[in-house]
């Protein structure tokens, strides 16, 4: 059964959250402020398989506790706030979230997110621990990717990747020259459908771009094909 960590400041709306989950089979932790949440994540024995983290909070905001534990914690973590801006879901992206949801929401749309992220992210460390093909090291123009490490060097200088920044360049890496929707991209990292918005993937590539490109504008590795999506070129 799958450990949860929710972080809210909004006790009705956090047990109602836990309520679904558990009716779901997961086991649920709720934390009322951001201070006590960032202590149990960074507590050694915890073994949370995903977060779901409000942005607003007191203690710690949402947005610092997903830059704090990010550098440690490979888990998915599904944003939620009452904010409607853009900017906060960028930036939670930027930061390394997984998925933004704006309330108010169905709590049944929560399940099905929840459960489609866990799903995806076990697949992804099945694939990485057996490894997609024998080959374990990507060398392409200066640009190393190390699968099994999950670490990237661009002309000997190692690359800060979030976690789905990483599996978008290494996906598009294994498959060169091959063009991918935004849909398909969203459908094949996130292992989402129907759910979520395929313009996080723009967002992704972006901050790929400005952290493995010599000239994000005029990309070498990562190349839009306009209308049609994007190619790791060879």
């Amino acid at each position: 059964m799958k450990d949860i960590l929710i972080i809210e400041d909004d006790l009705s709306i956090a047990e109602l959250q836990k309520d679904y989950l558990e009716v779901a089979g997961f086991n649920v932790t709720i934390c009322l402020d951001g201070k006590e949440g960032l202590n149990v994540l960074e507590d050694p024995r915890s073994e949370y398989s995903l977060l779901i983290l409000d942005i607003m909070l007191p203690g710690f905001d949402g947005l610092e506790i997903l830059r704090k534990i990010k550098e440690n914690k490979g888990i998915p973590v599904l944003l939620v706030s009452a904010k409607k801006e853009e900017i906060d879901k960028i930036k939670g992206l930027n930061l390394g979230a997984d998925d933004y949801i704006t309330k108010p929401f169905s709590p049944g749309e929560l399940v099905a997110r929840v459960k489609s992220h866990l799903e995806n992210y076990e697949r992804l460390k099945q694939r990485f621990n057996q490894g997609v093909s024998k080959q374990t090291e990507l060398s392409i123009r200066g640009l190393r990717i190390e699968k099994d490490a999950r670490r990237v060097f661009r002309q000997g200088i190692e690359v800060n990747l979030a976690q789905k920044e990483f599996d978008i360049l290494l996906f598009l890496a294994q498959n060169p020259n091959c063009v991918f929707s935004r849909d398909k991209l969203f459908e094949q990292i996130w292992g989402l459908e129907a759910l979520g918005e395929s313009s996080t993937v723009t967002v992704h590539i972006a901050r790929i771009r400005e952290k493995i490109e010599s000239e994000p504008s005029n990309p070498q590795y990562i190349e839009t094909v306009w209308g049609a999506g994007y190619r790791f070129k060879m």
